[in-house]
Formats: structure tokens, C-alpha cells, sequence
């Protein structure tokens, strides 16, 4: 309930967004693709690829070891904790 918009590319155009426009009631933004050539840095994706970044340094994490999404969703939160005590 807490999501308010889902991001994602443009292989998620189409029957993606009506979907979950349909089904979910939220809204789905696509990125648009950078026509200049060169690095640029986009904001929202630069934290998801962090993020995971971050979660890959766990060993529990670093593959799909876990069989239920509530056990993965618990040691995503430890390996948060274990960053941020870390930082501290």
C-alpha cells in the first residue's frame, strides 16, 4: 500500500502499464532513453543499482538461496541494519 508509482524501462511498455493501471491502481513510469552519447547519471536508477549493489555484500543475498519472500525480505533488512550499524 505504501508504493505510489513503479519505474521501469522501455521493455515494460504496452501491456505492462495497463496492467497494472488495472489491476494495481498505480501509476508506471517508463524512462526515457538519453539520445547524447556519453556517461550521465540518472537519479532514480543510480539508488536502485546501489542498493542492490549493497545487498550483493551479503553472503545470504548474494544469490537466490531463500525459498519464501518473507525470509528474503527479512535478510534485506538485516543487511540494511548490518550497513548502517556499520557507518555508525
Amino acid at each position: 500500500p505504501s508504493i505510489e508509482k513503479i519505474s521501469g524501462d522501455g521493455g515494460y511498455r504496452g501491456t505492462f502499464v495497463i496492467a497494472v493501471n488495472q489491476f494495481l491502481k498505480r501509476e508506471v513510469e517508463i524512462s526515457k532513453k538519453i539520445k547524447s552519447s556519453g556517461f550521465h547519471v540518472i537519479k532514480e536508477r543510480w539508488v536502485v543499482e546501489r542498493t542492490f549493489a549493497w545487498l550483493g555484500n551479503s553472503r545470504r543475498l548474494s544469490k537466490d538461496y531463500e525459498i519464501t519472500t518473507l525470509s528474503a525480505e527479512s535478510f534485506i533488512c538485516i543487511s540494511h541494519f548490518h550497513t548502517l550499524l556499520k557507518r555508525l
